[in-house]
C-alpha cells in the first residue's frame, strides 16, 4: 500500500516540476520546452529505475 502512495507522489512531482518549468522558462519556445520536458521525464524514470523500484 505505501509503495502505491509513493509512486503516486513520484508522479504527482513530476507534473509539479514539468508544468512549472514550463510556465516559468520555457513558455514561447516549444521545441526547447519539448526537448526539456523529456529530459525530466527521462531523469525521473532513471531515479525511479535506481531508487525507488525497490519499495
Amino acid at each position: 500500500m505505501m509503495r502505491q502512495v509513493y509512486v503516486a507522489i513520484y508522479i504527482l512531482l513530476l507534473i509539479v516540476v514539468v508544468v512549472g518549468v514550463d510556465i516559468i522558462f520555457l513558455k514561447h519556445l516549444f521545441w526547447l520546452r519539448l526537448a526539456v520536458n523529456i529530459g525530466i521525464v527521462v531523469v525521473f524514470a532513471a531515479v525511479y529505475y535506481a531508487l525507488l523500484k525497490n519499495l
